[in-house]
């Protein structure tokens, strides 16, 4: 099987990105084909900081690296240096309705809520994701649940350019986490957790112990002292007791048991150190990475070449396909 996934270079990786994402990208290199990219053209969408980019790129390799991901086992490359994806972004563009591409929600809500980013590249994102996919012929593209929409059209333009012009693309299939689809914010828990989000609202995957434990210990709970997952009453109980859940591998209902009747404090202070455990990896890793500039730019280099001999090669069935050649 075939795997592609990617993540916007914009800014520190937090867990909700490590549970929702790379964590399965790690155990997935070990069985399957995988294509895992840093998507730094959907990351100038919307307002960033040009002289910016280039770091947060070099960040995400390192986070991608540190996390796990081995570039023996899978291809890391830049999206931008494989300008194969913004050619078939043009091309699956003359067959893709307009409508289809006002109708995503993420269009809309974004639209809606940051009006003056309401730019073309935010409505023809779908279009660019689309070909990122379907360039590396991917069977199974690991997502959060709010992408699951995108997969979705990307299967229909798959159809599409397959009636009209003949067989080429395969029918990808987004691959949901069994759980921790989406890891919500420590300071608002019906809110996703983001980097957008105020500091005390996500723990970043490089954060120092000192930093996690007064995350969590001000993380906003409920009304009451009782452990318990009840995602309707008790929402930022519930959103730790996942977080506990995925980093410890115990199941929530061992977890109740285990602090029932203990209260609030000594289940955060369980999870502080938990956390601060599971990440010293990642910190650790990445301290070493930060002085092996050279050595990043060589897998990003070694990533771009594996990756273009494969959006080559299907474009050149795309161009036959389409009479461009």
């Amino acid at each position: 099987m075939k795997v592609f996934s990617g993540i916007r270079p914009s800014g520190e990786l937090h867990i909700g990105n490590y549970l929702g994402a790379i964590k399965q990208w790690v155990e997935l290199q070990e069985k399957h084909e995988c294509v895992f990219c840093i998507v730094d053209f959907h990351a100038i969408i919307t307002a960033y900081k040009p002289e910016e980019l280039q770091k947060n790129i070099l960040e995400l390799t390192i986070a991608y690296l540190a996390a796990g991901l081995d570039p023996e086992k899978c291809i890391l490359f830049v999206q931008s240096e494989v300008k194969e994806h913004s050619e078939l972004a043009w091309l699956l563009g003359t067959i893709t309705p307009l409508g289809d591409l006002k109708r995503m929600i993420q269009f809309k809500e974004k639209s809606k809520k940051y009006p003056e980013h309401a730019s073309a590249g935010l409505l023809n994102y779908p279009l660019l994701m689309a070909a990122d996919i379907l360039l590396y012929k991917a069977d199974l593209v690991p997502v959060g649940k709010d992408q699951k929409q995108h997969i979705e059209l990307t299967r229909e333009i798959a159809k599409r350019f397959n009636k009209t012009f003949g067989d080429v693309f395969i029918l990808p299939k987004a691959l949901l986490p069994e759980a921790g689809q989406k890891i919500m914010s420590l300071q608002e828990p019906k809110k996703k957790m983001s980097k957008t989000d105020s500091p005390a609202g996500y723990i970043g995957i490089f954060d120092e112990p000192e930093k996690i434990k007064e995350k969590i210990m001000t993380a906003v709970t409920d009304s009451g002292k009782v452990v318990k997952y009840d995602l309707e009453r008790k929402p930022g109980i519930s959103n730790l007791l996942t977080i506990y859940s995925l980093f410890s591998g115990k199941t929530i209902k061992i977890l109740e048991k285990k602090f029932n009747g203990k209260g609030y404090y000594e289940f955060k202070m369980g999870m502080a150190l938990l956390l601060i455990e599971s990440l010293e990896k990642f910190r650790k890793k990445r301290k070493e990475l930060l002085a092996r500039e050279v050595y990043l730019r060589e897998i990003l280099s070694r990533g771009k070449n594996r990756a273009q001999v494969i959006a080559q090669s299907t474009m050149r069935e795309v161009k036959n396909k389409m009479g461009l050649i």
